[in-house]
């Protein structure tokens, strides 16, 4: 659902009420991850999509039923083979979509308010609800935030069913969280169980669900929890003012990227050759390295191909957390680059995590086919592909390094 919260922000923001229907968990070649969502409003105005227009006129008339009965309910859709006509996932796959109404004076409207806001203008949010689980807990919903002035954490908590209003908030210093008001109703244990799960969830940018025991539920029965997490954008660094760093931030915009380009001089690092950039910064690329902020879904490009800025630029590049580090130059760039760097103390384990020649082998010559050739690169070591070629392969089409099967991440007892 945060997939499409700028808009669905709006529709709260003018008191619409809607349903929204989102992929609880997927299984063989489905389209859309866990999260995608498809929302339809009293009106009948749809955005967003659940399964790429397999599903879309089923789910739709699940959103304008819930909408006139408040209830939430889960539905499952694979593909037929007695009927390949009926509703289904033609291409073979399976998704579970939960349907929720959110209308004026439902109780979880608050929590789910409060997401869409957060995702919206760019703040870190989670939003868990409850998939499966006793009658009178589906569809509750709890929001778990991070405080930018501290290492705070809290969550926003309603509930969704006739008769419920426990509504609350809860904040906590230094993570301790202590004892939660409101919640999901059942059990301040469950609150927070689910809080420092989703806590987790956000920590990794992660989206999928939560099985929780019996034991752990403390409501008698076990329960799905979907977890939708609400990060900034992750970065992408161009290091080097040159013509292909042009088309490799319009690729990384495309791919939702935000995008950074530093180079020492002041001549090619301007804002009238790079206009789709979030930031330049005209600075040593090492030394700018060193004081920005980086994390696991950043991506490093080096596009200098000169020693005195490549060498010190990637010892300490590949010795950070990042999630790709890629140098361009040709193959004998890349080996003299190499030595270069083992006389400095790089080893070879941290060798092995630079992409150098930069890119797939796509053939490229252009600046924008090269950028796609990195983008390419990029996609596939974010999601586990090989890079080869679909057509008579036998690799999944869909990868994601962080999912197993069914969409279930973590379980807790």
């Amino acid at each position: 659902m945060l997939d499409i919260a700028e808009e669905l922000n709006g529709w709260v923001e003018q008191g619409r009420d809607f349903a929204v229907a989102t992929v609880v968990a997927v299984g063989g070649s489905a389209p859309r991850r866990p999260g995608a969502a498809l929302a339809v409003d009293a009106d009948g105005t749809a955005i967003g999509s659940v399964s790429g227009g397999c599903v879309e006129g089923a789910v739709y008339e699940l959103c304008r039923q819930a909408l006139q009965d408040g209830e939430s309910v889960l539905e499952r859709f694979g593909y037929s083979d007695d009927d390949a006509f009926a509703v289904g996932l033609t291409c073979g796959g399976i998704i579970d979509i939960l349907v929720t109404p959110v209308r004026a004076g439902d109780p979880v409207r608050p929590v789910i308010a409060a997401a869409l806001e957060a995702a919206a203008f760019g703040r870190a949010a989670a939003l868990a609800r409850i998939v499966t689980g006793p009658a009178d807990l589906v569809g509750r919903a709890m929001l778990v935030r991070t405080d930018g002035n501290d290492d705070s954490s809290c969550y926003d908590s309603g509930s969704y069913g006739r008769g419920h209003d426990d509504s609350g908030s809860y904040g906590g210093d230094n993570g301790d969280s202590g004892s939660p008001t409101g919640g999901f109703g059942a059990h301040p244990e469950l609150d927070r169980t689910v809080a420092a799960e989703a806590a987790a969830f956000l920590d990794a940018g992660r989206t999928g669900t939560l099985e929780i025991g019996e034991q752990g539920s403390r409501c008698g029965a076990p329960l799905t929890v979907l977890v939708e997490s609400s990060v900034p954008a992750p970065r992408m660094i161009v290091f080097g003012a040159i013509d292909f760093a042009s088309a490799l931030v319009r690729v990384g915009k495309f791919l939702n990227h935000h995008v950074t380009v530093c180079d020492a001089r002041p001549v090619f690092a301007t804002e009238a050759r790079f206009p789709e950039a979030d930031e330049i910064v005209v600075e040593w690329p090492h030394k700018y390295l060193e004081r920005t902020e980086v994390d696991a879904r950043t991506v490093l490009c080096v596009l200098t191909h000169d020693a005195k800025f490549d060498v010190p630029l990637l010892q300490l590049a590949l010795r950070l957390p990042v999630a790709y580090v890629g140098a361009m130059g040709s193959r004998r760039t890349h080996l003299d680059r190499n030595a270069r760097l083992r006389e400095v103390g790089v080893t070879e384990l941290e060798l092995a995590r630079l992409r150098s020649p930069i890119g797939l082998d796509l053939g490229a010559r252009t600046p924008e086919e090269t950028a796609l050739s990195i983008a390419a690169e990029i996609v596939a070591n974010r999601r586990g592909g090989s890079g080869v070629p679909l057509t008579g392969a036998h690799t999944p089409i869909h990868h994601d390094v962080t999912s197993v099967p069914a969409g279930r991440i973590g379980s807790v007892a």
